[in-house]
């Protein structure tokens, strides 16, 4: 009878049965974590993408467009008959072919680009219907745009048309005009406008139909706005203000060579509107570096070459690509920075779920290599049966990253899950490497008191502290712009804590022993005993906790302070918590009905003069007229400028308070006059120099007891409110139409209005909260793994007469000293890389929409709460989880923590 043999079960397949508790808490730590590492990359660029295109609307396609002009060729210079480069076709032929050189390097919406002629300057017309508000004659520019059909509807009469065969002498034409521009020059259909002509008689233009904008925020109407919207023109020069209409008729393009015949000088012109949801932040440089060729490279030459030599190209679209550029460089190295924090965290956890699998193991694979198991063989089990768990967790985790993100690229989320999923599956077999290298009968104590450092840990943490050292010394002198290594200086400064804080442990233990010795009792000694016996290689969950705390503190202190910058920013710019200005003096009974509306705690009146000359010389400052107990109390309430009200009393000299540039201009010992913009003047003399006042948000300002002033000068022009919940549509109902109404929450959302920058804060706000997640998850597998070991040892004491009140008072004396030192070392590294970091960063371009703001710079400074907040929640926690501890092995009862033989 043959022998069968024997059937070996598979090491992967019996591993997982034999613990499917621990294989599914690795599977759901690593999805959560693959998850965050794609999803990171991916929610930079949607936020970037969204910057971008939202700075694009901003900028207006007046910046935006690219726009290609060529002059009209002079007779005889040419072989081209100008009549002919008018016309339609020719035109047409012209665009395709600049769309080609232009649209190869840049994204081109070709419904909202456009091709025509146009007048390159706007001559008079004397029709005396039109109107002239200063008695100056309107001027109007004349437009032969293609697609006038396809984007405007037609409100009255009917699109313009060439009849017959138009040149430069032909005597009329028709055109069209959009509605506001015919509400404000007075045009009907059937109006007709006497354009000059140059050696012939007037173009008369007869207007057909009045026209309505399909798309009045479209490139087609406001890459040249006078197109839609016709303007108030003022004269340059001194005096009172000279004024007239400017207005666009748009003509057929058969139309255009009429245009010859007028003063208008026509030039050829080429629009092309670049496609906003084409564009793509990653692609930045490469748009920058095709708007310049564009501008005064291999792409002016090809422009040229399609519509003649004297062709030109001009766009601003560089200038704001460069803006959205600068922009963002200022805010990547911040959110780099939760970045870095968050990833070393992750990372830290990773391979403390793979040190707490070896340590619980540690028997079982001991028994393996004295059995003559080979180091390379061990590696491989243990390598399979971790990939078999954390390769397809990996690949959930990036799946839904791609799912929660999804217009966006692939590879660096791919790479990021990639990552995580090689820590969790090397985090185990290298423990295990290192942990029996050799045959051992029993393992070495490894206590944190009793193992000193080697001279290659030295080495390493000199290493880091060089390169923290520097990290931080680089930031400080250049500021975030100067590389990615800066972003690690937080992280790199808590790493240097934690190896600090490890070596400085022993020496506080042995420093608490000796009084704790003299205690009653012995659980204030056993438990500092037991916090002794830590394993050296508790540096993960400490190093884990102070980045983590050094991450929170300094993101907390980001987020605070750019919250505070745009709430002085707003308060700066409004003064109050409302605000009503106007240009010509209020309603007398205004300041009542506003006080009579619900919120409206107080109204201060004042009468401003933007315009009031010191010594009748050329400068000019903001001459202020107030009620001095009203606007002192506002100056108290709001912190800006706080005065005596005694201090602005009415005489003959006015006691003038000044902003520190008018007291250094006109001195504080002598009166001077200030002369009002109606001729009037009075005498002030400054008493009292302040650095802001609510009602200007500038640096020049003078402010006055309104009674002092001339009667037309002290009508109040703004009032300022304060209160709470102002409603701000009630305050525009209850104020007339010309009447400019701000509220404090309407300004200070306006700083948050860019998606880069209220992106940037929530990657940043995520990030800092996952860090958070993950520390608290180090803690609870730092006291997972000595939970086994406490539990036998409260067991064999409480056969010796410990109480369960001393027992758990010993699991809490015992988790004590670590989580003390995490947490007083996490703050005080915190607070001390906040200050090391704070003079190279600057939180202007993250908090608010410009660095022009009243504001100035907003500076990073240490958040009490985000310092202290974290710190407290590690001691709670750690005391938490020791009495939880404590309660539910007292329930379990001893007896099972006291067989021999089993695994704990």
């Amino acid at each position: 009878m043959s022998s069968s043999p024997a059937v070996v079960a598979p090491w992967v397949r019996t591993r997982l049965r034999a613990a499917p508790g621990a294989a599914l808490a690795l599977a759901l730590l690593v999805v959560v974590t693959a998850c965050l590492a794609g999803a990171f990359p991916r929610a930079v660029e949607r936020y970037e993408d969204a910057g971008l295109v939202h700075t694009l609307h901003q900028a207006r396609p007046e910046r935006t467009t690219v726009r290609v002009s060529a002059p009209l060729p002079l007779y005889g210079m040419s072989s081209d008959d100008p009549d002919t480069l008018f016309r339609p076709g020719v035109l047409k032929r012209q665009y395709e072919k600049l769309l080609g050189a232009v649209g190869g390097s840049l994204s081109v919406d070709r419904d909202q680009s456009a091709y025509g002629i146009a007048t390159g300057t706007s001559p008079a017309v004397a029709d005396p219907w039109i109107p002239r508000p200063s008695g100056l004659l309107a001027h109007v520019s004349l437009v032969a745009q293609s697609g006038l059909a396809g984007h405007a509807d037609v409100r009255a009469g009917r699109l313009p048309r060439a009849t017959g065969p138009v040149d430069t002498m032909s005597p009329e034409v028709e055109a069209a005009v959009t509605a506001a521009t015919a509400k404000s020059l007075h045009i009907k259909v059937g109006s007709v406008i006497h354009v000059p002509g140059v050696g012939r008689g007037p173009l008369a233009v007869r207007v057909t139909g009045i026209l309505a904008p399909r798309e009045p925020a479209g490139a087609y109407w406001s890459t040249v706005p006078l197109l839609r919207t016709p303007s108030l023109m003022r004269l340059p020069q001194p005096g009172p203000p000279l004024t007239y209409w400017l207005g666009a008729l748009l003509l057929p393009q058969e139309a255009a060579p009429a245009l010859v015949g007028t003063r208008g000088e026509p030039f050829r012109y080429w629009y092309f509107a670049p496609d906003l949801g084409g564009l793509r932040a990653h692609e930045l440089d490469r748009l920058k570096s095709a708007v310049a060729s564009l501008e005064s490279g291999p792409g002016l030459q090809r422009a040229r070459t399609a519509t003649g030599e004297e062709s030109d190209v001009d766009t601003g679209l560089d200038d704001v690509l460069a803006a959205f550029s600068r922009l963002r460089s200022n805010i990547s190295p911040l959110v780099a920075v939760a970045a870095a924090g968050t990833a070393t965290v992750a990372v830290v956890v990773l391979l403390m779920a793979g040190g707490l699998a070896a340590d619980r193991r540690r028997t079982e694979l001991a028994l393996l290599r004295a059995r003559g198991a080979s180091l390379p063989g061990l590696t491989g089990r243990l390598l399979a049966e971790t990939a078999v768990v954390a390769v397809p967790a990996g690949a959930v985790g990036l799946g839904a990253a791609l799912l929660l993100f999804p217009d966006a690229r692939t590879g660096h989320a791919v790479a990021a899950a990639l990552a995580v999923t090689l820590t969790a599956c090397a985090a185990l077999p290298l423990r295990a490497v290192l942990a029996h290298r050799s045959v051992q009968l029993t393992a070495p104590r490894a206590d944190v008191t009793a193992v000193r450092p080697s001279r290659r840990r030295t080495v390493a943490e000199l290493t880091l502290l060089a390169l923290a050292a520097g990290a931080v010394a680089t930031l400080r002198r250049s500021g975030t712009s100067a590389g990615q290594l800066v972003s690690l200086a937080p992280v790199l400064t808590g790493i240097i804590a934690a190896l600090l804080l490890l070596r400085l442990y022993p020496l506080l233990l042995r420093r608490l022993a000796r009084p704790a010795g003299r205690l009653r009792g012995a659980v204030g000694h056993l438990s500092l005993a037991r916090a002794g016996r830590t394993q050296a290689s508790a540096v993960l969950p400490l190093l884990a906790l102070l980045t983590a705390l050094t991450t929170a503190a300094f993101g907390g202190s980001v987020l605070a302070g750019v919250a505070e910058a745009r709430d002085r920013a707003a308060l700066l710019t409004v003064g109050a918590d409302a605000r009503m200005d106007a240009a010509v003096p209020l309603p007398a009974d205004l300041a009542a009905r506003v006080r009579a509306l619900p919120g409206v705690h107080g109204v201060a009146a004042a009468s401003i003069t933007y315009d009031a000359k010191p010594l009748d010389e050329e400068d000019t400052v903001t001459l202020v007229g107030v009620d001095p107990a009203a606007y002192g109390r506002l100056a108290a309430d709001t912190g800006l400028g706080t005065f005596p009200a005694s201090g602005l009393k009415n005489s003959r000299t006015l006691p003038a308070l000044a902003s520190p540039s008018v007291a250094r201009a006109y001195g504080t010992r002598r009166p001077f006059l200030v002369r009002l913009n109606d001729g009037s003047a009075v005498t002030v003399r400054i008493t009292t120099v302040l650095d802001r006042t609510p009602a200007v948000p500038g640096a020049d300002f003078l402010i006055v007891n309104r009674a002092g002033l001339p009667a037309a000068a002290a009508r109040p022009t703004t009032l300022l409110l304060t209160g709470a919940h102002l409603d701000a549509e009630a305050l525009r109902r209850a104020a007339p139409a010309s009447v400019t109404v701000q509220t404090l929450a309407e300004v200070r959302s306006r700083y948050a209005d860019s998606p880069l920058q209220t992106g940037a804060g929530h990657v940043y706000t995520a990030a800092v909260a996952a860090g958070a997640g993950f520390a608290v998850l180090a803690l609870l597998l730092a006291l997972l793994r000595a939970a086994p070991e406490r539990a036998a040892l409260l067991a064999r004491l409480r056969t010796m007469g410990l109480t369960r009140a001393q027992g758990r008072r010993l699991l809490v004396l015992e988790s004590l000293p670590q989580a003390l030192l995490a947490a007083a070392g996490g703050t005080l590294t915190g607070w001390t890389a906040i200050h090391l970091l704070s003079p190279g960063i600057d939180l202007t371009t993250i908090a608010l929409t410009t660095s022009q703001t009243p504001a100035g710079k907003a500076t990073l400074h240490p958040d009490s709460w985000s310092l202290t907040a974290p710190a407290i929640t590690v001691v709670v926690l750690a005391v938490g989880v020791a009495g939880v501890q404590a309660w539910w092995t007292g329930r379990r009862g001893s007896v099972r923590e006291l067989r021999a033989g089993e695994g704990r």
